[in-house]
């Protein structure tokens, strides 16, 4: 609307005493003396002549069908670009990238509001504001929707082959990928375009790279076969934080396990939700004072189904007695908590599974099946050898994959790792000597708990698009023994030749690494590093304030914060801000299941983008807001009343070359905000209803 243009261009009112100003009554009232240029309203009316605002005389109501002409011409007269005519300091937010594959949701249109709330301000102020946007490259996303499209046409992805295929995933990027950018500009991010960034550009590319070699170069990154969380339909692993658990409703199997050298009655009985996990088992626990079952430790159990294979009996304080049977059986190779205790006491660790879900050959009569074919026909043949004892509902706590939703299986696989331990202790240093701030503080205690507790990170993904990770392996030698990093093609083979004579070949590690890995470099690596002498990373880095959703908190915060600390010597900002996530109005979380999805751009050709954005800014900082059509209504009302009020303003200015716009442009109207913040400040000179802030009181009051 047009009071949201006018007070949005780049200058702002200063406020002294005049006749016309008081015409403006109850809007204005005189203050003390300022000299300005006539700026705004100069930009306004030439808006105005340009045909690019609707006559406020003319128009009853505020018509948003007009916010993208608006928007556009904000765009063109390049209102968006930092400014330093002003001022020195700048303050500066790099936009969470949204998935290329991304349509806008609430979510975005939440971070959109609120972080064009502080740019808006700062840029009013008269500071040079920079608003970094981009895109995620989004790995598994963005493979899965390629993959789905081929699959449309009959195409496997391995039958074109890696470098056909990625291919196919630039030009799908190219003719689908500024969805998300275009609809982000429909909410008015007022974000310099100019600057917009890809993943998987060359700049962010060459510092990812960069990355990588310089953590191995300080013995921070290694390869090794540990548990991770494997996709079988997508053929990678996920990341710990990429897993969501989910309640459903299952079985409990309760399953006879021989005592070798025993009579018929000498048996124990187990119970588990993934019978066909038993081909991988090693040992069977029990707790050392458990009277029940003490005559059988350190004797043999036979593992059914497996012609008559035997695994120790053995004591272990971790067995809880009152749990189920208080029989553990000990599965290493696909159980978390089981490859823990199998490491710990030196136990071997059997695979019985394919990366694509099947049992393998361990599995014997079994080889082939899918896992869950395997348990429905093992639990048959169980009952036929009266080896099954019983089998009853059980609610699972199910690990489903956030991208693909599969069930995902814990799984032993070769990847590479990150050591996280010391980059965490500096990200928590940085909290506890104030260079980090928290809003809300509450998330402190959660930030400093994950960060006390952090686990490496898996940074290896088995996908074809994505950044390669810049490891280079000798034809012919082992490749857990010799590998090469390097920063190119050319550096790797001349290192080889080097060592192993000018007939070595090398060729590439075939995996990308995890997209959060790009992403944490993401508040400098837009802004020109690894080369910290681009005009861009001297004046803007580091960033000003970080804002996104709490539930990115440790995806992306706390690794940017110590990826940050360890390549540029400093915290990438000093504050985050952590917006809540946005519920139905019952307070569900919105999903398609439910059907209670509200589309921000249907939301938008309804009420408009400023009664949106108004209704998202009024929650609070941290905590959920529950959305519904009654507030949306409202808040249209509402907007309307201040494109109302802004057109009796403008009924009152006298015409653009009246001298009397020297006095009436001394009224700072942005103090309005200020007045409401600091009210003992008397420089004030319009006031807004409290109401009308919401969570403005704690973002302006950072700065």
């Amino acid at each position: 609307m047009i009071l949201h243009t006018t007070f949005s261009a780049p200058s702002v009112f200063s406020s002294c005493s005049s006749y016309r100003a008081l015409r403006l009554h109850p809007f204005l009232s005189p203050k003390r003396r300022r000299s300005v240029t006539p700026r705004l309203f100069t930009v306004a009316a030439a808006a105005a002549e340009n045909g690019v605002f609707t006559s406020p005389q003319t128009s009853k109501s505020f018509d948003f069908a007009n916010e993208e002409r608006i928007y556009s011409w904000w765009e063109s007269q390049g209102y968006f670009r930092p400014n330093f005519d002003r001022g020195t300091d700048p303050f500066v937010i790099s936009m969470p990238p949204p998935n290329v594959t991304g349509s806008l949701h609430m979510g975005h249109a939440m971070f959109v509001t609120l972080e064009d709330i502080m740019v808006r301000y700062h840029r009013m102020k008269g500071r040079p504001t920079l608003w970094v946007p981009g895109t995620d490259h989004a790995g598994i996303a963005t493979q899965l929707v390629v993959e789905r499209m081929l699959a449309s046409e009959g195409i496997k992805r391995v039958d074109l082959g890696r470098e056909e295929f990625v291919k196919r995933v630039w030009e799908w990027k190219e003719k689908y990928g500024g969805t998300i950018t275009n609809q982000i500009k429909r909410l008015g991010a007022s974000c310099d375009w100019n600057r917009e960034h890809f993943t998987l550009d060359e700049q962010l590319s060459r510092a990812v790279v960069e990355a990588f070699v310089r953590l191995h170069e300080k013995g921070l990154i290694y390869q090794g076969s540990y548990m991770v969380n494997w996709s079988p339909s997508l053929q990678t692993a996920v990341s710990d934080l990429e897993v969501e658990y989910h309640e459903e409703s299952g079985s409990l199997y309760y399953i006879k396990y021989r005592v070798a050298g025993g009579s018929k009655t000498d048996f124990l009985t187990i119970a588990t939700t993934r019978p066909e996990t038993l081909f991988g088992d090693v040992a069977i626990a029990v707790h050392p004072e458990d009277d029940r079952y003490s005559k059988y430790i350190n004797r043999m159990a036979i593992v059914p189904m497996t012609y008559g294979r035997h695994v120790p009996i053995i004591a272990d304080k971790l067995v809880e007695k009152e749990f189920g049977t208080g029989v553990l059986k000990i599965s290493p190779g696909h159980d978390h908590n089981d490859y823990n205790l199998a490491r710990k006491l030196g136990l071997p660790i059997l695979n019985v599974m394919n990366k694509d879900g099947t049992l393998n050959k361990v599995g014997g009569l079994y080889c082939g099946l899918d896992r869950f074919e395997a348990r429905k026909k093992l639990w048959a043949d169980l009952e036929e050898t009266g080896l099954a004892v019983k089998k009853e509902p059980h609610t699972l706590r199910v690990p489903r994959s956030q991208r693909g939703g599969e069930v995902i299986e814990p799984l032993v696989s070769k990847q590479w790792f990150v050591t996280m331990e010391p980059l965490a202790e500096k990200a928590l240093q940085a909290v506890e000597k104030g260079d980090l701030k928290l809003i809300p503080e509450r998330f402190d205690k959660i930030y400093n708990h994950w960060l006390s507790n952090i686990k490496d990170w898996c940074i290896s993904r088995q996908l074809w698009w994505g950044h390669r990770i810049p490891v280079w392996y000798i034809v012919g030698k082992d490749c857990e023994e010799e590998y090469i990093v390097a920063r190119s093609f050319e550096e790797a083979l001349g290192k080889a030749q080097e060592k192993y004579g000018r007939d070595a070949k090398i060729y590439q590690d075939p995996d990308v690494l995890d997209t959060w890995f790009s992403s944490a470099l993401w508040p400098f690596s837009t802004l020109g590093w690894p080369d910290e002498s681009t005009e861009d990373f001297r004046r803007f880095y580091p960033t000003s304030m970080l804002e996104t959703g709490h539930d990115i908190l440790f995806f992306w915060v706390a690794r940017m914060v110590m990826m940050g600390i360890e390549f540029t010597g400093t915290v990438p900002f000093s504050h985050i801000y952590l917006h809540g996530l946005i519920r139905d109005p019952e307070g569900r979380k919105m999903s398609k299941t439910l059907g209670n999805v509200i589309d921000p751009l249907d939301t938008i050709k309804e009420y408009g983008t400023d009664a949106l954005r108004f209704t998202l800014a009024l929650g609070t900082a941290g905590q959920d807001l529950n959305l519904s059509t009654e507030r949306l209504t409202s808040n249209k009302a509402f907007t309307n009343k201040l494109w109302n009020a802004g057109k009796f303003v403008l009924q009152n200015l006298p015409s653009q070359n009246d001298a009397s716009w020297e006095s009436i442009l001394m009224y700072k109207l942005l103090n309005c905000i200020t007045y409401i913040l600091h009210p003992d400040e008397k420089d004030e000179i319009l006031w807004v209803p409290e109401y009308a802030v919401g969570m403005l009181n704690s973002l302006l009051l950072t700065y």
